[in-house]
């Protein structure tokens, strides 16, 4: 529990508004989550129709009333870190603050739903997890689903990120790799001795610059998907012929492909090129058909990944808000 007052007081609860402020001003970093995490464990214990379990700083909690189908509300507690603004402040009907989009309005949407809806038409599992922002290792979802995948168990999945109140069906796959070429190191002063990385470089950026992305559409939605270089890294000094140059991409993919074909297509564009696969997750149909009746209102695709999307519910379809 937390060693200090807990910020969310009953009657801030009862105000998604004012819940959202409360939990812009405890501060959250990635990787620092416990003083949010004991806040929100301490207030879902508070309410008797929940379950709740904690792993490491990602809470869980849950209704068990026997439904027909389970709808998972999941939204991340960290934030990227922080730059002149905290607290959060107010200008007219808006809020300013760190996380206030992303992803604490969510955040505070599922929370007041948790304590303030005994009786869902749905069983409900609520996830408040650690780590969105950094590196997959780290994920709050990724870790749970190694330790507890049962907890992940679902019909469904609605990632609360933002609040514009468009849901978006579905999401992109994504995969990082570094595509590298090799050459022969020597002075500049003799250069004909060498053979430039850096140079042989230019056939990636040239496939890459050539390269016509997929549209598809599934479910009536349009998953546009593309593939790009994010990243260069090459050279050893003014006045040396490189020997080794990398080029990070990044494909984000329709989720009509899973990882491995994901991986064979880039494997076939950057053919004959050394490529080492950095992160991946699978993308998520939208499985507009499969949704509990009711759950969806708009049908649009939602292009960012969300990296909670990983081996979490890969076999469930998932939707998230609209930003």
């Amino acid at each position: 529990m937390p060693d200090m007052a807990n910020p969310l007081t009953p009657d801030v609860m009862a105000d998604p508004v004012a819940l959202t402020r409360a939990l812009v001003d405890i501060e959250s970093v990635s990787l620092h989550e416990k003083e949010i995490a004991d806040c929100v464990e301490e207030v879902l214990r508070s309410s008797p129709h929940l379950s709740v379990r904690r792993y490491g700083n990602t809470v869980m909690a849950r209704t068990d009333l026997g439904r027909a189908q389970r709808v998972v509300l999941a939204g991340h507690l960290d934030t990227v870190p922080l730059n002149r603004n905290f607290p959060a402040t107010i200008q007219g009907d808006l809020i300013y603050g760190c996380g206030t989009s992303d992803m604490k309005s969510g955040v505070a949407f599922a929370l007041h739903l948790a304590v303030t809806v005994p009786d869902p038409r749905f069983d409900v599992t609520y996830f408040f997890y650690e780590a969105e922002e950094v590196d997959s290792q780290y994920n709050g979802l990724n870790l749970v689903a190694n330790a507890h995948p049962d907890w992940l168990s679902a019909d469904f999945a609605v990632l609360l990120e933002p609040t514009y109140g468009v849901v978006e069906a579905g999401c992109q796959g994504t995969m990082r790799a570094i595509v590298r070429t090799n050459g022969r190191r020597a002075h500049s002063a003799r250069s004909w001795r060498g053979i430039n990385a850096i140079h042989a470089a230019g056939e990636v950026l040239r496939r890459l610059q050539a390269y016509e992305p997929r549209t598809v559409s599934i479910d009536g939605c349009t998953y546009r998907e593309g593939l790009n270089a994010v990243r260069i890294l090459g050279g050893v000094a003014g006045n040396v012929i490189p020997d080794l140059c990398e080029v990070e991409i990044n494909y984000r993919s329709a989720p009509d492909r899973s990882e491995a074909d994901a991986l064979a297509h880039v494997r076939e564009v950057f053919n004959g090129f050394e490529i080492e696969v950095l992160d991946s997750a699978p993308g998520a149909l939208p499985g507009l058909s499969a949704a509990p009746r009711g759950s969806l209102w708009r049908r649009s695709a939602r292009r960012p990944w969300p990296s909670w999307a990983g081996p979490t519910w890969r076999a469930s379809p998932h939707s998230g808000f609209r930003r």
